[in-house]
């Protein structure tokens, strides 16, 4: 079990990259953030560090906002939303680092916002032959995962060691599988035990199976 003792509360801060709206206490920070890298200084890159084109006053050189490397403007022309360093509004990025940011982007979007909804499953504590009906969230500031039944459990998902979904329907064509729980590791905080929780999404009660599997599958990404 743990604690949320940190607040939510945020601040709108102005770094040379763009306005940022970031958590007051460094320890409320999403384990899914990145820090600003620093920026390759002016002085070390004369030329584009992707095509080579050298730098004048007619060619200007622009700083990737994920990478901190140095680049004309035809090769760090895309704006991309950059959620993991809490930026306020899209900001300049190499194609590389704005194709890996726009794939984040949708991560953020979707898959977050499935855990933070939340979905019912039958969960059970290490090798208990009991289970507890509950509801499992992530929390708004996405340290923790939520559970909620006739007991509460707090995991922070820094602690989490393994995420193993279970599935059902696999043919060996290849057929359509469908995934119906998870089994949970995570360390225990303030000792080396591992600690172990099996989800399962119910078959017999009303709680909406496909909610269940759309959060597993969130589930899965998150652990990757």
């Amino acid at each position: 079990r743990g604690k949320m003792s940190v607040g939510d509360a945020k601040k709108l801060v102005r770094s040379p990259s763009g306005l940022r709206m970031v958590p007051e206490h460094r320890a409320a920070r999403s384990p899914f953030g990145l820090d600003e890298p620093p920026w390759v200084p002016d002085k070390e890159c004369p030329r584009c560090m992707q095509c080579d084109t050298k730098f004048d006053f007619i060619t200007r050189k622009h700083h990737c906002r994920r990478c901190g490397k140095c680049f004309c403007d035809k090769c760090c022309s895309k704006k991309v939303p950059l959620p993991r360093m809490c930026f306020v509004d899209p900001v300049r990025q190499c194609a590389e680092c704005a194709l890996v940011s726009q794939k984040e982007t949708e991560f953020y979007d979707k898959q977050l916002k499935v855990l933070m909804n939340g979905a019912t499953f039958f969960v059970t504590l290490g090798t208990s032959d009991k289970s507890e009906l509950m509801v499992c969230r992530l929390s708004n500031n996405q340290r923790y995962l939520v559970l909620d039944g006739d007991s509460h459990y707090e995991i922070e998902i820094i602690q989490i060691s393994t995420v193993q979904i279970l599935t059902e329907g696999f043919t060996p064509g290849g057929g359509n599988t469908r995934a119906i729980g998870m089994i949970l590791q995570y360390k225990v905080p303030g000792s080396e035990e591992v600690a172990q929780m099996k989800f399962t999404a119910g078959e017999d009660f009303s709680c909406n199976r496909k909610l269940s599997a759309s959060w597993l599958a969130a589930m899965h990404k998150v652990s990757k």
